[in-house]
């Protein structure tokens, strides 16, 4: 097979903490589906923890290598968002954002010493987390008459499609997830049945 579409991330989320000379590291691990998610978990832990000095964090998305962000907010350059990064690609996960949160306990870190802190803490959240293997989706939408019914609900059956939406009026609407090595099969199928209406949503 050319193309693979499991992937690895974390069911739900986890947290854990660090601590170093006096320096708490807060780690937060969520399991995200795009950036606007990344985003709301950024603004809720900054209402948490108002007087935390650093919220650095990391996330990926899909299997590229390019759909990342990071951010050390503040702390020497390269010393908070790459380590928390190079984390999530060396435990090969992805759809994921991680939050490390620190509370300066007065004592001043080596650029080694806070590579290492963050890089810990993150690992600590993530040894805390449940990893699972999911799989590429896309999601379609059918709409198609009362007639064609039985054949609609024979593909969806045979390919074991989750449906995620249905509404059954004047004409029938039904929205299914199509794992994304199955798609050519799906559409392929769907094009026999006349009169269906394929959209991708």
């Amino acid at each position: 097979m050319l193309f693979d579409d499991t992937y690895r991330t974390i069911s739900g989320n986890a947290e854990s903490l660090f601590k170093d000379k006096g320096s708490k590291f807060l780690s937060y691990a969520f399991s995200i589906r795009n950036e606007n998610e990344a985003k709301l978990h950024l603004a809720g832990l900054r209402e948490l923890h108002p007087r935390a000095v650093h919220h650095c964090y990391a996330y990926r998305l899909g299997l590229d290598r390019m759909s990342y962000r990071m951010s050390d907010d503040g702390e020497p350059s390269g010393t908070a968002g790459r380590p928390i990064l190079n984390t999530l690609y060396s435990r090969d996960i992805t759809n994921i954002l991680v939050v490390v949160i620190r509370y300066f306990g007065g004592t001043l870190l080596s650029v080694p010493g806070l590579i290492n802190a963050y890089k810990t803490a993150t690992e600590l959240a993530l040894d805390e987390a449940e990893i699972i293997t999911s799989h590429l989706f896309q999601n379609y939408q059918l709409v198609f008459s009362y007639i064609q019914m039985n054949e609609v609900m024979r593909i969806v059956k045979e390919m074991e499609l989750p449906v995620t939406e249905q509404h059954f009026e004047m004409e029938c609407v039904m929205a299914v997830e199509v794992r994304t090595t199955l798609v050519e099969r799906f559409v392929s199928r769907c094009e026999k049945v006349e009169g269906l209406m394929l959209n991708l949503i």
